[in-house]
């Protein structure tokens, strides 16, 4: 069965067969209904796709990169609500994502080895033989929520130091002074964290704490930050003990994620403490948990679906910009707004 089985079948030509199937803004929607339905009474499925890469010089792909294996990416609620926004915007246009895992597998190394015709990069870190791959493929790069190691890459990231300092401020006008940072720091222990001047590792962690501090230092307020191995269930509890066991325990707690703000909730249940009368909770992300528990989260507002929306168009123009006598031009660089969303989880602070 070919392109030509179903021409000689519709009685068109075989060009126009093969529009239907990959270029189905050239034929009218009855036409390409017709080829469509004829293809699939004789059971045609389709051009094989490795020939229509080679056709169009094309993979219609795109990569993204983890530093983390993309199983323990996808536990993060935010991480997979943002990709599905991506996915979805990318349809259209007929990209699909591929995850590309930042270790080797054997000989294998995805990031090397793997056809695509763009990679977004997400919260990796930028050393990696992954990353200097991607680099020497010269593929048109889109960094997410990281710094670019290129001038030559689209960035898009949030406006996260506003969103910390409001959170920061919010809990200083509630008569807060004693306040814990929960932060990730990949790659150093958990635990309370030598400096919370300097805590956090990673382009968001650091914007976060940067804007917390923004806020908290000027005002004097006594801070400890505690750090988390990843934004994972597990790590936060045991950040949430450590900070609501201190010998001078906070009474107020701004968290890295919803996720970890939750955990803090349950610890402090576990504890007999009340939120937010005992000590108040902050998360961030405005993810649909903030929403659902009790008591409902004060959190930091990121817009998910303009974020994967915004990253899908990045994509799509850097692809664009890299195709044979496109003009030359600045990279995308998008900086999504947050907004803090004051709930339940927050009060005035507990008289001594």
């Amino acid at each position: 069965m070919t392109l030509q089985t179903i021409a000689d079948k519709v009685g068109v030509s075989r060009m126009t067969v093969s529009n239907a199937f990959s270029r189905p803004d050239q034929l009218s929607a009855e036409l390409r209904e017709t080829i469509l339905a004829t293809a699939a009474e004789l059971g045609y499925v389709g051009p094989d796709p490795a020939a229509r890469q080679l056709a169009r010089g094309s993979s219609g792909t795109v990569g993204v990169l983890f530093t983390q294996s993309p199983a323990a990416a996808f536990r993060d609620p935010i991480a997979a609500e943002f990709f599905a926004s991506v996915a979805e915007s990318l349809a259209p246009t007929g990209l699909a994502l591929s995850l590309l895992p930042a270790a080797a597998d054997g000989d294998r190394l995805a990031a090397r080895d793997v056809p695509m015709d763009a990679a977004l990069v997400y919260a990796c870190v930028a050393d990696t033989h992954a990353m200097h791959w991607l680099e020497r493929r010269g593929l048109p790069l889109v960094f997410v929520d990281q710094d670019p190691t290129t001038d030559r890459a689209a960035t898009v990231l949030l406006d996260d130091r506003p969103g910390a300092a409001a959170a920061a401020q919010h809990v200083l006008d509630l008569g807060h002074r004693r306040v814990a940072l929960l932060t990730t720091a990949w790659g150093l222990p958990p635990g309370v964290a030598p400096d919370p001047a300097t805590a956090g590792v990673g382009h968001v962690s650091r914007e976060r704490v940067e804007g917390w501090m923004s806020v908290l230092r000027p005002a004097g307020a006594d801070v400890v930050a505690v750090h988390m191995s990843d934004n994972l269930e597990e790590d936060a509890l045991e950040a949430a003990r450590v900070a609501l066991t201190l010998p001078e325990r906070p009474t107020a707690v701004l968290c890295f994620s919803d996720l970890v703000a939750w955990a803090v909730v349950r610890v402090a249940r576990e504890l007999g403490l009340s939120v937010p009368g005992d000590v108040s909770v902050v998360g961030y992300d405005d993810s649909a948990l903030s929403r659902t528990v009790t008591p409902t989260l004060t959190t930091v507002r990121q817009d998910l679906v303009a974020k994967g929306r915004a990253t899908a168009r990045a994509i799509e123009r850097a692809i664009a910009a890299q195709r044979p006598g496109a003009p030359t031009g600045e990279p995308d660089h998008v900086l999504v707004p947050t907004r803090l969303v004051v709930r339940e989880s927050t009060g005035p602070a507990p008289a001594r």
